[in-house]
C-alpha cells in the first residue's frame, strides 16, 4: 500500500507531457556524468587506447575544461603552460641546471636572483629539493603567466592558493617549489612538482586537468582577486588585437565561422557594431599580409596556411623582441638591416664568427637557449642552440663560432652497417677487430658509443645481454633518424674560438685566436662593419706587437710570420702559467709530449689565451693538456690517455668502454 507522501516525479518542463523530456534530461544527465570522468557508452571495439582518463583529476579536468570552454569574456586572461620531464631518460642533473637557470640574476624586480618559495618557506632550500627529487621517475613543470600579473605586488599568495586548489582536485598532497619572474612583459610563476604523491607512489596526473583544469583554476582566482574585465578593458584588447601579426583569439572565430565551403559572409550574424569593426578590420589586415582574400562582396575567404604563417610571424616578432632588448642592455647600436636570424635549415645557411653579447632562455619550460653574437660579417645574429646542455657556461664577450647541424648518416653508422651485414647483422667489439685488424680499440669503442646513444633516444638500436648489438638492414634510415632528432634538440653546433675577449688578445704572449687568423691560408672573410671592423684594428694591432717581439717583420708590402709562431706562443703562455700554479700547489710542472701517455687526478681548468687546458696532478708534479668538456664530470677522479698531437684520448676508469677520443 502507498504511503500519502510518495509521489512519481515528471521530468521537463512544468507542464509538460510524454516521454520527450524524460529522454532529454537523461541525456543530459549522460553527458556529465561522462565529463566527470565516467563512461557514456561502452567503448568500441577497436578503438584505440588514448590514457585520457587516467591520472588523478580525471573528473576535475573534465569538469573544468566544459567550464573554461564557456568562459566569461570578463573573465581574466592566464596562460598556462605545461610540461612533464622524464627524469630516467633525461638524468636527475637537467634538475640542478633548470634550477639555476631559474634562480639566475636579473629576473626579480630589482634585477637580483630569483628564489626558490615553496607551500610554507619564502626562501626553500633548493639543494635538499633537489636531493628529494633526484630518484624520480618524472616532474611536472608549469609557467603561470596572468595578463595583469603586474597587479600583484607578490605572486607568492596567488602561487600558493593555486596550488592548494591543485591539491584538493588532485586528491593529494603535493611537494612543489616555485620562482617568481618579473624581468619580462608578464611577470609569471615557474612551479615545479614532484613525481611523487603524498603516499609515494608516481604522481599520475590527468592529461586533461594539465591542459585545462591548471589553467581554469588559475583564472578563477585572478578574476576573483582583481574582478572581472571592464568593457573598456575589453575592448581596448580586442582593437588591439586588430593590426598584430601572430595568431590572435579574432583569427580563432575568423575560423569558426566559416560555412562548409570555407567562405566568411562579413555581413551577416553580427551582434553588434563593436565586433562588425572587429571582423572587418581583421580581414583588412590579413588581406594586407596576403592570408585572406575578398572573393565577392562581404565574402571573404582565409588561406589554408593562416595560422602557421601568423604563428612563425609572432615568433619571429618575439625573437627580434629580445635581440633589441639584449642589445640595447648592452649599448650596441646597429642599423635595421644588421639584424638576422640564424636559420640552421636554411640549405644556404653559412657558419657565423662573432663575439658573445648574452646567452638566454627563448623557452624556459623546455629549457632552450638562444644566442646573440655580435658577427664579424658586421651583424648581430640571434641563434637558437637548444636544449641549455648543448653548451657550458661560456663568458660574454668570448668568440665563438655557431655552425648549422646537417642530420646526415655518418661515416661510422656506414661501418657498423657494412660490419653487420658481414656477420649475420650482428655487431661488437670483437667482431669489429675481428673484421678490421688495423682498427684500434678506441676507435672501434667510438662506433659502440654511437650505438649506445642511439639506443637511449627512443630504442634505435638493440642491445643483447652479451654485450652485442642486433643490426637491422634498416639501421642506416634509423641513424638518419636519430640525427633528424638531434638536430631538433640541438639544431647548432657551437665552437668556442677563444674563452678571451678580443682587446685583451693583443697584446698578450699566447697564442690567441688573432694569431691563428693571422697564420691561416684561407681567413675569414671579416666585413668593415660591426664587430667585423673592430676585429681588422684588432688584427691590424696584433700584426704590430707581433713585429715588436721579433716574431713577425716586414719584406716589402709583406708581413712574414717567424716559423712555428703558434707553437712558440702556445709554450710560452702555458710556461708562465704553470710557474704562478707551481707555485700555488708546490708541485713541479713537466711537459708533455706527442705519444706520451698523460695519468693524474683532474684538478680544474685553465683558460688561457691560447685556449683551455685542464690541470692533471700526480704524485709531486703536474702537467697542462688540452681541454674537453667531458673532463667536467670527472672532477676531483683520476683519468688517464694518450697525446696525440693537439688532443688527446681519454680513458676514464678501467672499465671497458669508458675511453673518450
Amino acid at each position: 500500500m502507498a504511503r500519502e507522501n510518495e509521489f512519481e516525479p515528471n521530468l521537463g518542463h512544468i507542464g509538460s507531457t510524454g516521454a520527450a523530456p524524460a529522454k532529454q534530461f537523461r541525456r543530459m544527465v549522460t553527458k556529465a556524468r561522462a565529463r566527470a570522468g565516467g563512461f557514456a557508452k561502452a567503448k568500441p571495439k577497436g578503438s584505440k587506447f588514448t590514457g585520457a582518463r587516467i591520472g588523478r583529476g580525471v573528473g576535475a579536468g573534465r569538469v573544468l575544461s566544459s567550464r573554461g570552454s564557456a568562459v566569461s569574456i570578463r573573465a581574466r586572461r592566464v596562460i598556462v603552460k605545461g610540461h612533464l620531464v622524464n627524469l630516467q631518460k633525461s638524468g636527475a642533473g637537467v634538475i640542478a641546471a633548470h634550477l639555476g637557470y631559474l634562480q639566475r640574476d636579473g629576473v626579480t624586480r630589482e634585477g637580483e636572483p630569483g628564489q626558490l618559495y615553496d607551500a610554507e618557506n619564502d626562501r626553500a632550500d633548493s639543494r635538499s629539493f633537489l636531493e628529494r627529487s633526484s630518484q624520480d621517475r618524472h616532474q611536472f613543470r608549469f609557467v603561470v603567466s596572468a595578463d595583469d600579473g603586474a597587479s600583484y605586488d607578490d605572486l607568492k599568495g596567488l602561487t600558493r592558493r593555486l596550488m592548494a586548489r591543485v591539491e584538493q582536485d588532485l586528491g593529494t598532497r603535493l611537494e612543489w617549489a616555485a620562482v617568481d619572474h618579473y624581468n619580462t612583459g608578464h611577470p609569471h610563476t615557474h612551479i615545479l612538482i614532484r613525481g611523487k604523491d603524498n603516499t609515494g607512489k608516481d604522481l599520475i596526473i590527468a592529461r586533461e586537468y594539465i591542459s585545462q583544469g591548471f589553467r581554469v583554476r588559475a583564472q578563477e582566482l585572478v578574476t576573483l582577486d582583481l574582478g572581472p574585465r571592464t568593457d573598456l578593458e575589453i575592448e581596448r584588447g580586442l582593437r588591439a588585437e586588430m593590426e598584430k601579426e601572430r595568431f590572435t583569439s579574432l583569427d580563432r572565430r575568423l575560423q569558426q565561422e566559416r560555412d562548409q565551403d570555407g567562405i566568411i559572409h562579413s555581413g551577416t550574424d553580427v551582434p553588434d557594431s563593436f565586433s562588425q569593426t572587429l571582423r572587418a578590420g581583421r580581414l583588412q589586415k590579413l588581406r594586407r599580409l596576403g592570408l585572406a582574400d575578398e572573393v565577392a562582396p562581404s565574402q571573404w575567404k582565409l588561406a589554408d596556411d593562416m595560422e602557421p604563417v601568423l604563428r612563425r610571424m609572432g615568433e619571429r616578432g618575439d625573437i627580434l623582441k629580445a635581440l633589441h632588448e639584449e642589445l640595447q642592455r648592452h649599448q650596441i647600436e646597429r642599423g635595421l638591416s644588421a639584424y638576422a636570424i640564424f636559420d640552421p635549415t636554411d640549405p644556404d645557411a653559412k657558419p657565423i664568427s662573432g663575439k658573445l653579447i648574452a646567452r638566454g632562455l627563448s623557452d624556459e619550460l623546455h629549457d632552450r637557449h638562444y644566442l646573440i653574437v655580435d658577427g664579424v660579417d658586421g651583424r648581430c645574429h640571434y641563434v637558437d642552440i637548444g636544449y641549455g646542455n648543448a653548451l657550458e657556461p661560456v663568458a660574454n664577450d668570448s668568440l665563438v663560432a655557431i655552425m648549422p647541424k646537417s642530420p646526415q648518416v655518418r661515416d661510422v653508422d656506414r661501418t657498423i652497417a657494412e660490419i653487420a651485414d658481414a656477420h649475420g647483422g650482428r655487431y661488437s667489439v670483437e667482431i669489429h677487430m675481428q673484421h678490421d685488424e688495423r682498427a684500434s680499440r678506441d676507435f672501434v669503442e667510438t662506433h659502440v658509443r654511437r650505438l649506445e646513444a642511439m639506443r637511449r633516444q627512443g630504442g634505435l638500436a638493440e642491445r643483447e645481454a652479451d654485450g652485442t648489438w642486433v643490426i637491422g638492414s634498416d639501421h642506416l634510415e634509423r641513424a638518419e633518424a636519430y640525427e633528424r632528432q638531434q638536430a631538433r634538440r640541438y639544431p647548432v653546433r657551437v665552437e668556442i674560438l677563444s674563452p678571451v675577449p678580443l682587446e685583451r688578445q693583443m697584446g698578450v704572449d699566447g697564442a690567441t685566436w688573432l694569431d691563428r687568423e693571422l697564420v691561416a691560408k684561407e681567413p675569414m672573410a671579416v666585413r668593415d662593419a660591426g664587430f667585423g671592423r673592430e676585429v681588422q684594428e684588432a688584427l691590424r694591432r696584433r700584426q704590430q706587437w707581433l713585429i715588436e717581439q721579433d716574431l713577425a717583420r716586414r719584406e716589402q708590402d709583406q708581413v712574414v710570420f717567424r716559423a712555428n709562431l703558434l707553437a712558440i706562443l702556445q709554450r710560452r703562455n702555458l710556461s708562465r702559467a704553470a710557474s704562478e700554479l707551481s707555485d700555488q700547489l708546490g708541485l713541479s710542472y713537466v711537459e708533455t709530449r706527442s705519444g706520451s701517455p698523460v695519468e693524474g687526478v683532474y684538478r680544474q681548468r685553465l683558460d688561457l689565451a691560447s685556449g683551455r687546458f685542464a690541470v692533471i696532478e700526480k704524485a709531486r708534479e703536474f702537467t697542462l693538456v688540452p681541454w674537453r668538456p667531458v673532463l667536467e664530470r670527472r672532477l676531483g677522479q683520476s683519468v688517464s690517455g694518450i697525446q696525440r698531437g693537439s688532443s688527446i684520448s681519454w680513458n676514464f676508469g678501467r672499465k671497458r668502454g669508458q675511453s673518450i677520443s
